[in-house]
């Protein structure tokens, strides 16, 4: 009976040692509720994010992360909006201008003053009819956030550029349905 007893001891040990701490400091799950991410992610998928990578390097263009309910958006939100947490794609980075008009970004920074227009083969819509057009310079520490159905999706359109210290992380794996299991879906590289 001792052994028993020291073994679910043991059990029960080992899972907060190891697991708990792996779930509150490195790795989260995410579970998708709507349709601002379609095509690429899809409502009720469930998604592991990576809370680490972005305390050694900065999020990069193209990342699909999830993050806090923006205090800029707080204003525009419903209280059933407050608290909870969204998924984007960061389009624009810190010091760079970002022009969205016609169904086209285009992103000016150090290296392209004259920018250039980002290929976005993921995105499933037009910029919809919600949409006005956005020229904005990001701050430091700031980025341009936006879903991949642009029609439907409340983002830096709408409540602007969004603090790094809002963003938990990014989406490393999708592990649910099984039969759509991946590791950095919805991974994106743009040429400039």
């Amino acid at each position: 009976m001792k052994s028993k007893v020291r073994e679910i001891a043991e059990s029960v040990l080992i899972t907060l040692v190891i697991v708990v701490p792996i779930r509150l400091f490195v790795a989260q799950p995410f579970i998708v509720s709507g349709t601002s991410m379609d095509n690429t992610f899809h409502d009720g998928q469930y998604l592991v994010v990576d809370e680490l990578t972005y305390d050694f390097r900065a999020p990069q263009r193209g990342d699909v992360i999830v993050f806090k309910y923006p205090d800029t958006a707080q204003a525009t939100a419903g209280q059933n909006d407050l608290g909870k947490y969204l998924i984007k794609r960061v389009i624009g980075l810190p010091g760079e201008t970002v022009i969205v008009s016609d169904n086209t970004v285009t992103i000016k920074n150090a290296a392209n003053p004259n920018g250039f227009t980002l290929s976005e083969p993921y995105v499933s819509s037009d910029l919809g009819t919600h949409q006005e057009d956005v020229d904005i310079t990001l701050p430091a520490g700031e980025y341009f956030v936006m879903g991949d159905n642009r029609a439907v999706s409340y983002d830096s359109r709408l409540w602007g550029p969004l603090p790094k210290s809002d963003i938990t992380g990014r989406v490393i794996a999708r592990i649910l349905p099984p039969q759509v299991f991946g590791i950095l879906p919805g991974k994106a590289s743009f040429a400039q």
